[in-house]
């Protein structure tokens, strides 16, 4: 072991190990630090369902869904609504990530042996406009195997580095200070960590054992966002745009994802931009079997639940489920409460509920077609094992025979009572929208139009039905919470991942990629996200930074 290398890297996530790969390949020596324990290897993406934007994909085709560049492009630049002065690098992140995502990168992918599962799905369906935010067709794509099945792929080839001599990966290293001479990268210095068994994901100790010191020319800074540390999301809020931030937030994501390095790249001479732009779900509920601080999962909603404030009133359109997410948020917050109700039937939790993680979803991480039919087709009336699983042990869920039992249970869960026969005014006239094809329900319109596309009727859109027939019940009402992830802001870089200081200049040696980078530029998502892009764009930057000819 050598504390000198060419190159740096700091974070062994997703995009920590797409740059290390890439350097590797070209023939660099790479020193690979990571504060975390080495079964940690993956960071965040490892718990991720795995799903990447991509465009004009043989999975898309054999959907019957016509996409390319142009309308994928014209998509994300509707939901980025650039319009800051310190958004030409994220923009041109943007046009370089879409151009990838609709050429090299599913055959890239594919080469390296990654798979998808063929219902390609209809993530973040937008505000209701052509030319404003969401997805115009489906463009998320389920990896086979979820995120670690993504993660291993990235592993392997640093693993066999790593066995060449060209990698060398040293875990429980903290890294405290950038060190910089002359204004230009040297290396990094801080503390090796005791060492802690604790499983995946769980909080680890931050008990000092020694100090270290690794020099490079080049040191690339791939640690992550903020969502696991709420006092730094809290600070970043939104206020102009989203309100007050929540009284009470669930963590989805772990919490070593604590953004230290983002302040520690800005004592370097980094540059942080659009740090306000951030990624937050909506459809957030307590895990009953927690793995880290706060832990909360994500529903992903299919069409069909009702969607209730905290007092009761059904949210407007176009905060629908799977629809608009940050415009949903807002509408949230304005209700001076920071959590709202899905009502539902059996029958909608069925075909309808999914869980965001690779952990929520065994059939997919296990690759096995044998276990997604087991799970999603021989289960009867019953929704997917984990999603059973949330309905009888989590704490945010309620189950009933009647809707007056529901709202009982609604009432002891809230902190707003709730009007039961208001609840079923609203309830009855959107029943009263089922019984034929004609409807001026924008909630029916849109369940209508989602099973005109075979992937949502098949797997994702139940059948319309009245909510108040006991045969589709019993019924389900869910507590939703604001659910931290992602940071869209970040170190602002140019396309060779080299970090950019606040004068405009480059700083020699620095660079970012992934989630501390805004997934590449600053924040190539301008303020909204298409999804598969927070993977995407930690393949997409990694790779960049691997690539980049700057380094040393």
């Amino acid at each position: 072991m050598t504390d000198r290398a060419d190159a740096i890297i700091v974070g062994a996530g997703l995009a920590g190990l797409a740059a290390a790969a890439e350097l590797a390949d070209r023939g660099k020596r790479v020193i690979l630090l990571d504060q975390e324990p080495e079964h940690f290897l993956g960071g965040q993406a490892f718990w991720s369902l795995g799903g990447l934007f991509m465009v004009d994909t043989p999975e898309q085709r054999r959907m019957g869904i016509r996409d390319s560049a142009e309308l994928a492009l014209r998509d994300w630049m509707g939901s980025a609504g650039f319009d800051r002065a310190e958004d030409g690098w994220p923009r041109r992140w943007a046009e370089a990530y879409v151009a990838f995502a609709a050429g090299e990168m599913r055959p890239w992918l594919h080469r390296m042996g990654l798979r998808w599962f063929p219902v390609v799905g209809w993530a973040e369906r937008g505000g209701g406009w052509a030319d404003g935010h969401g997805n115009s067709v489906p463009r998320f794509h389920i990896s086979w195997g979820t995120g670690p099945g993504v993660v291993r792929v990235f592993a392997d080839r640093v693993l066999a580095h790593v066995a060449a001599g060209l990698i060398d990966m040293r875990f429980r290293h903290q890294v405290d200070d950038i060190l910089m001479e002359n204004g230009c990268a040297t290396g990094v210095s801080g503390t090796v960590l005791a060492a802690d068994d604790a499983s995946r994901g769980q909080k680890t100790n931050r008990r000092k054992a020694d100090d270290f010191t690794c020099r490079a020319a080049s040191v690339i800074v791939t640690s992550g966002g903020i969502g696991g540390n709420f006092d730094l999301v809290r600070k970043a809020w939104p206020r102009d745009r989203l309100g007050e931030p929540p009284a009470t937030m669930i963590a989805g994501v772990p919490a070593h994802v604590d953004g230290r390095m983002i302040a520690i790249s800005e004592a370097a001479g980094g540059h942080v931009i659009n740090r306000d732009r951030m990624w937050h779900y909506t459809e957030g509920v307590r895990n009953w079997d927690p793995i880290w601080p706060d832990h909360g999962i994500r529903i992903l909603p299919g069409p069909s639940s009702l969607w209730f404030d905290a007092t009761g009133r059904r949210l407007p359109p176009p905060c629908l489920p799977g629809f608009d997410t940050l415009g949903t948020l807002r509408e949230i917050m304005a209700t001076g409460h920071d959590y709202s109700w899905f009502v539902l039937t059996q029958t909608v939790i069925k075909k309808e509920f999914a869980l965001s993680g690779s952990e929520q979803n065994p059939d997919f991480t296990s690759g096995s077609w044998r276990e997604v039919i087991r799970q999603r087709i021989l289960s009867g009336r019953n929704a997917t094992g984990p999603v059973e699983a949330f309905k009888t042990h989590g704490a945010d869920f309620v189950v009933a025979d009647t809707l007056e039992q529901l709202v009982e249970g609604m009432n002891r869960l809230g902190e707003v009572p709730l009007d039961g026969a208001g609840l079923r005014a609203q309830i009855e006239a959107r029943d009263a929208q089922v019984d034929n094809p004609f409807t001026k329900d924008a909630q029916m319109m849109a369940i209508l139009a989602a099973r005109n596309y075979r992937g949502d009727r098949l797997i994702r859109t139940a059948k319309p039905h009245r909510f108040l027939d006991p045969a589709n019940g019993p019924l389900i009402a869910v507590k939703l919470h604001i659910l931290t992830r992602k940071t869209l802001g970040g170190l602002q870089t140019d396309l060779d991942s080299r970090m950019i200081g606040a004068d405009g200049r480059v700083v020699p040696g620095l660079f970012a990629a992934g989630e501390a980078a805004g997934f590449g530029g600053g924040g190539y998502h301008g303020y909204n996200a298409l999804e598969g892009t927070f993977l995407g764009g930690c393949i997409f930057s990694g790779r960049n930074a691997g690539r980049s000819q700057a380094v040393a």
